[in-house]
């Protein structure tokens, strides 16, 4: 590949993908609003680039073959704060695709625009759209979108629906987990399947209680390795029995199901801070 073009560079996962893609093509752009990020690799370069503003992204893109979108804010929030970035820069992201002739959008989409089906319903790629927040309702949107534009416009989609990236640190994550390495793995069949179409995957590890059926997108080669039930006991017991009448342990969504909306579900997660490495 000659030219790949990371949004959302400068945050949590696109850090961890910075070194691995930067190895998948001859020039590699990351990008986002940080003023930079350190560590260049030898074919990469830094652009400080809002997603909200179309012409930018089209000058980002100009000369790419893929695009992989991570770049948006990561949590619940007001409708009037994530309607740039999560809605209109998506928008943004596929139209500069599209101007410049690009292949194909790889695309951080998340379990939380099937948020509100039950874990005890074990979903397919093609299960309706159910956002457990406005969060969520960004994902159905771009996904939607993706698919616009690939029936109508050739563009190619992966769209990835992530579930916990993040160490395992909650009953949830013990069938949700993405771990980092599952994460690159992904990204790179996202980008390295000769044709997908529009495709949707779960973005999940080789979990034994995994929520998510993957059997519909196997034409992407994803086989993830990692497995959370190694840290089964240790989250069950720190957290003790939980409450089935939650929403929050009973939808695919966890916390964000059970949130009012605009309001933070990430807060509600235990996340523990982690490098990059």
């Amino acid at each position: 590949m000659n030219k790949l073009v990371l949004t959302g560079a400068a945050g949590r996962l696109g850090s961890h993908l910075r070194g691995p893609l930067s190895r998948m093509c001859d020039v590699f752009v990351s990008s986002d609003i940080a003023e930079g990020v350190e560590d260049l690799a030898p074919n990469e370069t830094y652009v400080k680039a809002d997603i909200t503003d179309l012409d930018a992204m089209v000058d980002l893109l100009e000369g790419a073959d893929m695009v992989v979108h991570f770049g948006a804010i990561g949590d619940e929030a007001p409708m009037a704060e994530l309607w740039g970035p999560n809605f209109y820069g998506a928008y943004t992201v596929w139209e500069a695709a599209y101007r410049n002739k690009l292949r194909r959008v790889v695309y951080a989409s998340s379990i939380h625009a099937v948020g509100m089906h039950k874990k005890t319903d074990c979903i397919g790629i093609d299960a309706p759209h159910k956002p457990d927040t406005f969060y969520g309702l960004a994902k159905c949107f771009a996904e939607d979108l993706a698919s616009l534009y690939w029936d109508k416009r050739g563009i190619e989609a992966v769209c990835m629906r992530i579930l916990s990236c993040a160490q395992v640190s909650n009953s949830r994550a013990v069938g949700s987990w993405l771990s980092y390495g599952d994460l690159i793995h992904l990204v790179e069949r996202a980008i390295s399947t000769p044709i997908t179409g529009f495709s949707v995957v779960y973005g999940v590890s080789n979990n034994d209680r995994a929520p998510v059926d993957n059997s519909k997108a196997r034409h992407l080669g994803y086989h993830p390795k990692d497995n959370a039930e190694t840290f089964a006991a240790e989250i069950y017991a720190q957290d003790g029995p939980l409450d089935p009448r939650d929403p929050g342990n009973t939808h695919h969504g966890g916390p964000f199901a059970a949130v009012e909306l605009g309001h933070s579900g990430v807060a509600h997660l235990n996340l523990k801070a982690d490098d990059t490495t």
